[in-house]
């Protein structure tokens, strides 16, 4: 098939019944992350835990899935007899329903009482959660789903007692829970049910028959819902959108039309669907999404139709605008490597479906979304989850702004005939300090979202991070760049783990957005101080090689490590002798200790 069978909108009968073909075929993938992932129950498991495995795979992640005992969640977690503890999850997921909702309010029961119930079955839930947090990984649990049936009818969603009312109260406890603790993500199964309606979604059979928390050919949808949280922790989210203009962002043919001319607005129905697109688009920028033209057009007809006065979207919110008449193909490799992301990190987005499917054969890692009718555009983006939020730091916001001043960048340095004059030119402030609770969240996002400035490959969890913190044992570092263009934010992360007189460079990652700035001297020489000071003579880095981060695999040899082993599959190990001391090697920053 020519199309993914797990991409959206996806025929779950079929997954169902080839699931086990398509994970012979995910799993023979290469440069899987291995990941281990507890799935306690509250419900039945069984079929789930195939589903979410197949979708986790297709998301580049390889779990090894622990399954709870049935019904068990809570028991498993506050009451760990060991074993989960021995199998030291990376991630765990409650597996619950609305069904798991023990203590409900009677009809009669006033509004304390039906409150403090809620309160209370909201803490049992919690506390399983915070007891999975005691085990140094994330958690994601659901919500619950609307039940069934109404005794009191409409009243239901009104009533202090009414079922329906009980519930919401209880998705809003959790809601606020998750919003206020660190590493714990909510799952919306309320969402869900809404999406595919009551009758189609909460199957009475399938929960008679199975204990399954939805009827069985949702699950694809539940098992796609939960991988796409575990895939943006693990920073598997794709980075950026690249768009075809006529048809996609509006109606028509511009070059034909004229900016008049494009079915665009509130006037009609279809020129509505393209404005509502284009409002969705806008708001993915805000949430640090990048968007590009790739366009088959003049350039002065494309930047015309964002000219209208009615366009949500102007040609100032796109990093790369690419509208003339190469292939398309080309023209996404292009924008990749001006921006500097893999072309992995793309979806593309065109209503031609000639247009999808070279894409589709000439660059296999971009998503490829189906279209059909402009109202459906928004749907086949935002069920796809490539951009799904877990975390939403400061820097992601900043993000497209942050890219556009690399674009400024770029042609200040073609100005300049001597490189090192141009990186001073810049007037860059580069701010070191080691790992702290308010710089944890984006220390971890970093982690996890870098690879082509990534020596070791190693993947971080919140939690493993916040251990860090104050631990003796290690040297921790984490590099902030400015300029005269503006903030990049935290770009680097260095981590140590110092043994007597040496310390081994367990990670190192860099932002590809400050590649060749010389933030890697000035992270080196901040480390070295903060490791000299720890009694270190000798730095030892490893380098793991992997299909994305070839870039740094001479990288410790260009500031001065020796390297002493090197195998068959490319790994290699170096040593830095510090013991005679150390001279810094960047000098076209202004460096700040924090």
């Amino acid at each position: 098939m020519s199309v993914n069978v797990l991409d959206y909108p996806f025929d779950a009968s079929m997954i169902l019944q080839k699931k086990r073909a398509i994970k012979r075929e995910l799993s023979a993938r290469e440069g899987l992350l291995p990941k281990k992932v507890a799935v306690l129950s509250g419900v039945t498991v069984g079929v789930f835990k195939d589903l979410l495995e197949i979708y986790l795979l297709a998301n580049g992640i390889r779990p090894e899935i622990h399954e709870g005992e049935y019904a068990l969640f809570y028991e498993e977690l506050v009451f760990d007899d060991g074993t989960l503890a021995a199998f030291a999850p990376d991630l765990i997921y409650l597996h619950t329903s609305m069904r798991n909702i023990k203590a409900w309010p009677a009809p009669g029961d006033d509004a304390e009482t039906a409150a403090n119930l809620a309160k209370a079955e909201a803490g049992r839930f919690i506390a399983a959660a915070k007891a999975g947090l005691a085990l140094g990984c994330p958690v994601i649990l659901n919500n619950f789903e609307l039940p069934p049936y109404r005794v009191m009818g409409n009243r239901e969603g009104s009533a202090a007692a009414g079922r329906v009312r009980f519930v919401r109260r209880l998705n809003e406890l959790l809601a606020e829970f998750a919003d206020t603790t660190p590493n714990v993500y909510l799952n919306d199964l309320c969402y869900l049910q809404a999406q595919h309606g009551m009758d189609a979604f909460s199957d009475q059979t399938a929960w008679y028959a199975y204990k399954y928390p939805c009827a069985i050919d949702k699950l694809p949808y539940l098992a796609q819902s939960v991988a796409n949280i575990i895939k943006s922790l693990l920073g598997k989210n794709k980075k950026a959108l690249a768009l075809d203009l006529d048809n996609t962002l509006w109606g028509g043919v511009i070059g034909d039309d004229g900016p008049e001319g494009i079915t665009f607005g509130l006037e009609t129905p279809a020129g509505m669907a393209y404005m509502e697109f284009q409002q969705y688009l806008k708001e993915l920028s805000a949430v640090g999404v990048l968007l590009n033209v790739d366009s088959k057009n003049e350039q002065a007809n494309a930047e015309a139709g964002f000219a209208r006065a009615d366009s949500v979207l102007k040609k100032d919110d796109f990093i790369c605008f690419k509208a003339n008449w190469e292939p398309k193909s080309q023209n996404l490799a292009a924008m990749a490597r001006e921006i500097n992301i893999f072309t992995d990190s793309f979806v593309f987005i065109d209503d031609n479906p000639a247009e999808r499917e070279i894409i589709r054969q000439q660059l296999p890692g971009v998503a490829v979304p189906e279209l059909s009718a402009p109202e459906d555009y928004i749907k086949a983006i935002d069920r796809s989850g490539y951009f799904e939020v877990t975390n939403l730091s400061a820097d992601d916001r900043k993000r497209v702004d942050m890219y556009k001043q690399n674009a400024a960048r770029a042609e200040l340095q073609a100005s300049f005939g001597d490189y090192a004059d141009y990186l001073k030119s810049l007037a860059m402030t580069g701010e070191f300090g080691t790992f702290d609770a308010p710089h944890a969240e984006r220390i971890t996002q970093l982690i996890n979202k870098s690879n082509q400035f990534n020596l070791t490959t190693r993947r971080y969890t919140a939690a493993e991070v916040e251990a860090l913190i104050g631990d003796e044992q290690y040297v921790t570092l984490y590099g902030r760049l400015t300029d005269k263009f503006g903030d990049n934010g935290i770009v680097s992360i260095v981590i140590g783990h110092v043994q007597g007189d040496a310390m081994d460079i367990d990670l190192w990652v860099m932002s590809c957005r400050v590649l060749k700035r010389d933030m890697e001297k000035a992270m080196f020489d901040c480390l070295c101080a903060d490791a000299a000071a720890k009694g270190v003579k000798t730095i030892r880095g490893h380098y793991y090689p992997t299909a994305k981060n070839l870039l740094v695999k001479d990288f410790y040899a260009t500031i001065g490590f020796e390297q002493v082993s090197a195998d068959a599959a490319g790994n290699k190990d170096y040593v830095f002798d510090l013991s005679a001391g150390y001279t810094p090697q960047c000098s076209v920053m202004d460096v700040r200790r924090v």
